[in-house]
């Protein structure tokens, strides 16, 4: 018998032990992989409330919208959950590079062989 969680049309997140869900971003008009973050319950529900893009953060332990101090925030023009919801999937319109680093996408590099190769 099929779990309702799968089936259903409830949004019902299973987090993870810690709390989290993995958020995959993609860009609206690119549709290129923008980045990879974590959302717990708080962010989950700020970005679905406000249409802005909202983590959580492991490395520092708290919540942030994304492109709070760059400006490069993230509107989210679509939301998706997988089969199972433990995984979040956002479509945006990105204000600016996605990437802390300043690169529009944080996979800006491919893997050849034992080295990277930068991706123009």
């Amino acid at each position: 018998m099929a779990d309702i969680r799968e089936t259903g049309l409830t949004l019902d997140p299973k987090f993870d032990e810690k709390g989290l869900l993995t958020a995959v971003v993609t860009g609206q008009a690119s549709g290129d992989v923008l980045m990879v973050a974590h959302m717990n319950r708080e962010a989950l529900n700020l970005t679905i409330e406000t249409g802005i893009a909202h983590f959580w953060s492991r490395s520092r332990r708290t919540l942030w919208k994304k492109g709070e101090t760059s400006g490069n925030i993230l509107r989210v023009t679509d939301m998706r959950i997988d089969c199972d919801q433990d995984a979040i999937w956002l479509v945006a319109d990105p204000a600016g590079p996605a990437c802390h680093t300043g690169e529009a996408s944080c996979f800006y590099r491919r893997i050849e062989g034992n080295g990277l190769t930068r991706i123009s």
